[in-house]
């Protein structure tokens, strides 16, 4: 990183953004535990996440883009290796979920994630225990928006007069069983060792969350 790069991250005066749902390096910021918890305002000027993001500098230095996909250089060394382990929110669909918002267009991709977080915001009222968030918001990140409507309304009807932890463990159980039999993996991919060292320091604190997330699930 620059030292140009350097002194915008510190100060960020000029990064402006109006998207609350899909970051700018194509995240799904309405479905991070993190943010939901209270603790990040989304990709947004003097948000936790911006004030550690190498990329919102460069969006501002290349006309306040407000997506990274609308680059002529994208991808660039920003996103070298950047999908294959998650932090806050899930990274391995982060590409093909940005190639999917430029092909069918911002406005309609921002119409299904409304969807996912209607839908994760069924699952949290009717379903947490009290530790079934990061859980949850993995699992309406990787499974479809018709998948997890048709999941839970058939939960809805299953576990009429159970309490919230049995109806936890039956909805977690009922996706669990419909991602493995997909081959779809509803767990955090924690990074190596190796990806560890190479992780920009400015990025620490986020990865450090995102390794005791990642512990969470595999122990849920």
């Amino acid at each position: 990183m620059n030292k140009q790069e350097q002194g915008t991250i510190t100060g960020l005066e000029n990064f402006e953004r109006t998207d609350g749902l899909f970051s700018l390096c194509g995240l799904n910021c309405g479905l991070c535990g993190f943010r939901l918890q209270g603790n990040c305002d989304g990709c947004f000027k003097e948000s936790f996440c911006a004030k550690t993001c190498p990329r919102a500098p460069c969006s501002v230095m290349h006309g306040n883009l407000q997506y990274c996909f609308e680059c002529p250089e994208y991808p660039c060394r920003h996103y070298d290796g950047f999908d294959g382990y998650d932090t806050l929110v899930l990274h391995r669909n982060q590409r093909k979920d940005m190639q999917k918002a430029k092909e069918i267009g911002i406005e309609a991709y921002l119409a299904e994630q409304r969807q996912k977080v209607g839908l994760l915001d069924r699952l949290l009222k009717g379903y947490d225990g009290g530790s079934s968030l990061v859980f949850f918001c993995v699992a309406v990140n990787m499974l479809s928006v018709d998948d997890m409507r048709s999941m839970i309304d058939k939960a809805d009807c299953e576990t009429a007069g159970m309490t919230v932890q049995e109806r936890a463990r039956h909805i977690e159980d009922m996706l669990r069983a419909f991602a493995d039999g997909n081959g779809i993996r509803l767990r955090h991919n924690r990074p190596t060792d190796t990806a560890l060292r190479s992780i920009p320091e400015s990025s620490a604190s986020i990865c450090a969350i995102s390794c005791r997330e990642a512990v969470l699930i595999a122990h849920a």
